[in-house]
């Protein structure tokens, strides 16, 4: 009970700490929209029902969906992008149903106390002074920069509690279908035990004729999709990248001396000890765990898991006996595995385990001389590159042909006959592949940069639809093909066979030269490693005692079912997914039930919208996106 009453007042803390996130992003919306010059124009856009529309309240809502969709697209998106997309419609919807609303709790007589308007405004963050309390002038001055009335501010406020107060009916009023929780419950933690086996060709002789003209040909013609080719682009291509000239370039001895100055840290390191770092809240629970380890009635994972935290959590990577502080001296003298402590730390006492030692490393001049010089020759060649970007580009503009530029500059020229999923060669570059994709056959040559530094354009001079084969053409191909094809035919087959033998009484798999595993509560979010991903499906199907065989590739399965196990209903797992299925269903009819009521809202009651209004905001919005 103590644990749910906690739950709730996180939950409640977390409710008011959103809720002033919100206000915070309102005022920034405001005072961007105050600042723009429109507010002293344009206060409304229309009405619904008795309740205006404000203009600031559509510009900051049009603002955060623009800004929203900034985000997932990754760059800032335009006016027009957000009109064609639709934002500006959708956002009028959503202000205009939110005031329909308002204007419902305004008829059905629901407000709040200025108590609860008073509270609120206290503990906006936006209306302290420098001394961290509320301040009166500090209130009406962040107001007005705003263009927003005290009255107003707080008319918002009430209407925004009042809001709440019909929003939480209706959440609140819907109860946790319990019955449908249980039914899924159920179905989901339902178990199955299982006997399996693989069979494949190795396990039995299989002996196959030699194809006839006539078997090779049915095979070809039932498996179009195995003999055909890919579409095929034929690219002629230029391309030069730091690797095929960073031999040519040389690097002063004295400035591969100043590189390894410049990363001495890299190669002179001393020894280090991987370390992980359990925090307690005082000396005497840290000695008393360090004391358990050693008693062996616990462990350091064990006490880990306890705190609800992972190793990983725990971490601290690789450590000098420096940054160790106090705890140096012991962690540096254990052994690997070992668990040393209590010693302070920034967060309180703590218990260290050492994993592993790291040697101390000492890379002499002479012996990083060869990794020095390649990096600094590649480093070298991609700056050449890079001075021939602005030369290569002027000579495609001025129509150069990929042959001239193989000519004039460093580039080699090359061709490739490049089909999706091909990766070797220039392929092996995701740049290319992306412009092999998206070129034509007549699209003109553009300088592009490889992720290595490198250079390439390309011209598709062809591209070649995916066609069936000739068989003549791939005759070995088809012969393999329909051997693999008969082979698993001959497995399924011999599976049946046993199988068969399994079905005739309950009997051990060995008995039919199957070697089995048996599987125990099996449930539906379950896998068994070695099978194909609709196994336990098919297994859920079963009936006791039934076998089956399920083709897996080359393979064929044969399993049997042995038990249906119910779901354990006074396992605490299974309550706590029942109540989790249950509110989360409440939670969607609740949202069905505020989603039809508010649509009957605005079906209700009168719209009027300013649209010159409406297009003075949006002009606005021109102005600055």
């Amino acid at each position: 009970m103590a644990d749910k009453t906690e739950t709730k007042k996180k939950t409640s803390k977390s409710r008011n700490l959103a809720a002033w996130v919100i206000m915070g992003l309102l005022f920034v919306g405001l005072i961007g929209f105050g600042g723009a010059g429109l507010s002293g124009t344009v206060r409304s856009i229309g009405s619904v029902g008795e309740k205006s529309i404000s203009a600031q309240t559509y510009f900051q809502e049009l603002n955060a969906q623009i800004a929203l969709q900034s985000q997932r697209v990754g760059r800032t998106i335009s006016f027009p992008e957000a009109e064609a997309s639709g934002i500006p419609a959708r956002t009028l919807q959503t202000v205009v149903a939110q005031r329909a609303l308002d204007n419902e709790v305004t008829e059905l007589g629901l407000s709040v106390g200025d108590d609860v308007v008073s509270e609120q405004v206290l503990a906006n963050p936006s209306f302290r002074g420098l001394d961290g309390t509320f301040d009166r002038a500090q209130y009406r001055d962040t107001l007005s920069r705003s263009n927003i009335g005290v009255g107003e501010y707080e008319d918002s406020l009430r209407e925004n509690a009042a809001r709440s107060l019909v929003q939480g009916a209706v959440f609140t009023g819907v109860p946790a279908p319990t019955v449908y929780g249980e039914t899924l419950a159920r179905f989901a933690r339902e178990g199955r035990t299982i006997t399996w086996a693989t069979l494949s060709a190795d396990d039995f002789e299989v002996v196959l004729e030699e194809p006839t003209e006539a078997d090779l040909q049915a095979h070809y013609d039932a498996n179009p999709a195995l003999y055909t080719s890919p579409e095929t682009r034929v690219i002629e291509y230029v391309w030069l990248t730091p690797e095929m000239i960073q031999d040519e370039v040389t690097v002063a001895e004295e400035e591969l001396r100043a590189e390894y100055e410049a990363r001495i840290d890299e190669f002179q390191q001393p020894e280090r000890r991987l370390v992980e770092q359990l925090v307690f809240s005082n000396d005497e629970a840290a000695q008393a765990a360090l004391e358990a380890i050693a008693a062996g009635d616990t462990t350091f994972p064990d006490l880990v898991a306890e705190r609800g935290l992972s190793l990983s959590d725990i971490d601290l990577g690789d450590v000098t006996e420096d940054q160790m502080d106090d705890a140096g001296p012991a962690v540096f003298a254990a052994e690997t595995g070992d668990v040393v402590g209590p010693f302070p730390t920034d967060l309180g006492p703590a218990l260290f385990r050492m994993n592993a030692i790291l040697a101390a490393r000492n890379t002499t001049f002479e012996e990083a001389l060869p990794a020095l010089r390649e990096d600094e020759a590649a480093a070298r060649a991609v700056r050449i590159i890079e001075d021939q970007i602005d030369p290569i580009t002027n000579l495609l503009a001025g129509g150069a042909a990929l042959s001239d530029l193989a000519e004039q500059t460093d580039m080699k020229l090359s061709r490739i006959d490049w089909v999706e999923g091909e990766s070797s060669g220039i392929a092996a570059y995701a740049a290319f592949r992306d412009v092999a994709a998206a070129t034509d056959v007549g699209d003109y040559a553009e300088l592009h940069e490889l992720e290595d530094g490198g250079l390439f354009a390309i011209e598709v001079t062809e591209v070649r639809a995916p066609a069936v084969i000739p068989l003549a053409d791939i005759r070995d191909e088809v012969i393999s093909g329909w051997e693999a094809e008969a082979f698993a035919t001959a497995v399924v087959d011999e599976a049946e066979a046993r199988a068969a033998r399994l079905r005739e009484a309950v009997q051990d798999f060995a008995v039919v030269d199957l070697q089995a595993t048996e599987e125990t509560a099996l449930t539906r979010r379950g896998f068994v490693n070695g099978t194909p991903q609709t196994f336990l499906t098919d297994v859920f199907e079963m009936e006791v005692g039934e076998v089956r065989v399920i083709e897996h590739g080359e393979t064929a399965i044969v399993v049997r079912l042995d038990e249906v196990i119910a779901a354990d209903t006074t396992d605490d797992a299974f309550t706590a997914e029942l109540e989790t299925i249950a509110e989360s269903a409440a939670e969607g009819i609740a949202q069905d039930i505020y989603e039809i009521y508010t649509r009957d809202v605005q079906v209700r009651t009168d719209v009027s919208i300013n649209q010159a209004a409406v297009n003075a905001i949006h002009a606005n919005f021109g102005a600055t996106y």
